[in-house]
């Protein structure tokens, strides 16, 4: 074993692995939520709920934003290449679980000795059904464990606080703290609820559920984006009915995290294996979208606001998903 001193090699101690390939690497800096105390009080046993902050992983570059979690579990960014895939074969992973809404590339965890189990979840929140068995799967399949959104930033840290507290690994109070960890972005209000609202299931409960283990999801990834993508439009039209405010009959509605929710499931789509295989012209119209939404959340948020920014995005969002539905769907 290669004697180093560094977080990455005190995370393999953690997990109980052995750095097979680790060459010493200077000292990631914690994130401002991780306390700097000693390296070897940041860490949880998989036998016991964790009272402790968590520790980076310090190879950043091939596994963004990675953190050890518990004694069984890590999570980070999607492993974008087999750098990504040689260095969790060699920190023992087994399983990787990818809450993304892209398809998990199975055949490179495969070709490193690995199983890719996919459990797809939304931006908008971790439901009951999702939390429980993303916690069912963090008991059961083997370990250690490496889960995954796509920057591991938002979903993926969500999934883990919300099915940790279910299971036991992490305690209530914790939940927003692996949010805070992993730089969840403020405006993902219903990730955070799900976070805040995590409770403790019984283990009978989640031993009892029946749930077949696949790599890919069935669900067509364009259908469900497509699904969420109208009802966040929706509820845009009923904000801009308001004058782009909150509608009074409609308190939960936040303006900016609408747009925001638009803007991810646009990004969502352009990376399906369906879009990329679309006409030139609908990754055109898929790319203005994703723009526009993105400079509506903008607009939305400035203060003070500007009404002729807002509608000018709104407008170009509108006619860049007519365009497309006329073009492609209609």
């Amino acid at each position: 074993m290669i004697r180093t001193t560094t977080l990455y090699a005190v995370a393999l101690a953690a997990l109980g692995l052995t750095a097979l390939a680790c060459q010493p690497q200077p000292v990631a800096k914690p994130t401002d939520s991780v306390a700097a105390a000693p390296t070897t009080q940041r860490f949880a046993k998989f036998t016991s709920p964790s009272t402790k902050p968590f520790a980076p992983l310090t190879n950043q570059v091939d596994l963004e934003n990675s953190h050890v979690v518990t004694g069984k579990i890590v999570s980070g960014a999607q492993p974008e290449n087999d750098k990504g895939f040689a260095l969790l074969r060699d920190m023992g992973i087994k399983t990787i679980i990818s809450v993304d809404g892209a398809q998990p590339d199975v055949e490179s965890a495969k070709r490193f000795g690995m199983r890719y189990v996919h459990l797809p979840i939304g931006y908008d929140g971790v439901d009951e059904t999702e939390g429980k068995a993303i916690a069912k799967a963090l008991n059961e399949l083997p370990g250690p464990i490496y889960l995954h959104c796509h920057h591991g930033h938002h979903r993926s840290a969500a999934a883990v606080a919300v099915a940790c507290v279910n299971n036991g690994m992490l305690q209530p109070e914790q939940a927003e703290d692996v949010l805070k960890t992993f730089a969840t972005g403020a405006n993902y209000k219903g990730l955070w609820k799900a976070a805040r609202d995590a409770k403790r299931v019984d283990d009978k409960e989640l031993a009892a559920l029946q749930i077949q283990w696949v790599e890919r999801a069935k669900i067509p990834a364009l259908a469900d984006a497509m699904v969420k993508v109208d009802h966040h439009s929706d509820n845009m039209k009923a904000i801009q009915k308001a004058g782009w405010k909150t509608p009074a009959d409609h308190p939960d509605l936040d303006p900016p995290h609408e747009a925001l929710q638009l803007q991810e499931h646009f990004a969502e789509i352009a990376r399906t294996d369906d879009a990329k295989n679309r006409p030139e012209g609908y990754r055109k119209l898929l790319t203005e979208s994703e723009q526009s939404a993105s400079d509506l959340r903008e607009a939305l948020a400035a203060t003070p606001m500007d009404t002729k920014k807002v509608e000018s995005a709104y407008k170009r969002l509108s006619t860049s998903c007519t365009a497309c539905h006329k073009g492609f769907r209609d």
